[in-house]
């Protein structure tokens, strides 16, 4: 239960405020952005408020960055009383209020913001100095002042509509925020280079139908997916996990038709439609706080796929088995990517992930450390596309192979990648099982690891 504040507090709270712009501006006689968040009510603190704030503070950044602007000094800090943060920028004060009121009037979100900018003497910049209207209620949509002077709408109504503009912007920012990651790990994927057998910047692999740009047309493709998965894994958040996964099958199928669409008949995306999709799924159905921690995200995947392998191979024998994946799991017991993903994605857990960041950390640049990620994997995981273009045997072999090289340079240089892709090409092998679990590997690299998500 958020805990409720008083007028005292309130007003202790304002003069700490008042104090800290002061000193700011003392200290360096320069246009000062303070930021709070107008909510209405006795509780001025909450997880659904501290994200609403997250997002201004976002927001701002990203304004800063527009106009060029390092700020001088910034702080913020949420307690009970709410939220603040506080940004010294030498700009003209006119310039950053005018970014500052794009902000508040660009979405109804901005409408719970306070952006007040102060000139180094201390004179707020009004918002009529840029020939601005004033604010609008956040519920008839009059001048804020008159309804707010006359008490026109009820504290109850007040709340009840900040907390539905809060749940629903930030709803909707969370999946869009999954989807351009997901399409942004499937980029980065695709152009790391050089990578045995796949597609990259060097050549086309062991294919003949398809090149980065066909793998680029189709990563735009599976945007509205993405995000439609992430959208479904929200709404149904609080029922049990396979009934998540089981409202992304239609979701699924329509998004294999938009891919081949995209990329005329040619399957690039068909794993990460499955695989990514569930993730991103699994991050909707958790609140964005626990997105940084990778394995709760996979332990949320294999929550949502539990029992998936045993349901969809019951029943197949060796004289009913149809798929390549059927033929495996009755000859080998090789489950695939079912398993994969129902055991939480140990390929990506425990071996791709640690090989990139570790390589990260040694001071490798992105693509050379993916690179080791993308053989991490293959060395730890059965990859059953190249098991469909050989034998179990030459898989086994390979990863014996690469398990003496890893053990010997777990980042190996790009000649020694080269020789591999070649040799690859030759016998027509292409790992797209570990291509797409190393664009999985990413995406979860990246919410671990960028502060600007």
């Amino acid at each position: 239960m958020a805990a409720e504040v008083s007028l005292l507090e309130m007003l202790d709270a304002r003069e700490r405020r008042v104090h800290h712009q002061q000193e700011l501006l003392a200290q360096y006689q320069k246009p000062l952005v303070c930021f709070t968040m107008n909510i209405a009510g006795p509780v001025k603190d909450s997880p659904l408020i501290r994200r609403g704030f997250a997002r201004g503070q976002q927001l701002l950044r990203q304004q800063f960055l527009r106009a060029k602007l390092t700020p001088l000094h910034t702080d913020a800090a949420c307690a009970p009383t709410g939220c603040e943060a506080f940004y010294v920028l030498d700009a003209d004060p006119l310039a950053i209020k005018k970014f500052t009121t794009d902000i508040e009037d660009a979405t109804p979100l901005g409408r719970l913001f306070d952006m007040d900018v102060l000139r180094p003497n201390g004179i707020k910049v009004d918002r009529e100095e840029l020939h601005l209207e004033g604010r609008r209620c956040l519920i008839c949509g009059g001048p804020a002042k008159a309804c707010s002077s006359r008490r026109i709408h009820t504290v109850a109504e007040l709340q009840a509509k900040t907390t539905a503009i809060l749940t629903e912007t930030l709803d909707a920012w969370d999946a869009a925020t999954a989807a351009q990651q997901a399409v942004r790990a499937l980029l980065y994927e695709v152009t790391t280079t050089p990578k045995p057998g796949l597609v990259d910047r060097r050549n086309s692999g062991s294919h003949t139908d398809m090149d980065s740009f066909t793998f680029m047309s189709s990563a735009a493709s599976l945007y509205p997916y993405f995000e439609a998965c992430a959208k479904a894994g929200r709404a149904t958040m609080d029922r049990p996990a396979p009934e998540t996964f089981a409202a992304l099958r239609p979701l699924g199928c329509e998004a294999e038709g938009e891919m081949l669409d995209a990329t005329h008949g040619i399957n690039t995306h068909k794993g990460v439609i499955f695989s990514i999709g569930i993730t991103c799924a699994a991050l909707g159905r958790l609140d964005r706080s626990l997105w940084k921690d990778s394995a709760r995200v996979l332990a949320e995947v294999s929550a949502m796929t539990k029992g998936l392998t045993a349901q969809d191979f019951a029943g197949v024998t060796a004289e009913t088995a149809v798929t390549a994946g059927q033929k495996l799991y009755v000859q080998y017991g090789i489950t695939g990517v079912r398993g994969q993903v129902e055991a939480g994605l140990p390929a990506v857990l425990e071996h791709g992930l640690p090989a990139l960041e570790q390589g990260l950390a040694q001071g490798y640049d992105i693509n050379r450390a993916g690179c080791g990620a993308l053989l991490a994997i293959l060395a730890h995981s059965t990859d059953t596309n190249i098991i469909a273009r050989s034998s179990r045997k030459r898989q086994l072999a390979l990863v014996d192979e690469l398990n003496a090289l890893l053990a010997q340079t777990p980042y190996p240089d790009e000649a020694v990648l080269a020789a591999l892709d070649d040799r690859f090409i030759a016998e027509h092998l292409s790992p797209g099982g570990s291509a797409d679990l190393l664009a999985l590997t990413y995406l979860l690299h990246f919410f671990r690891t960028d502060a600007s998500i």
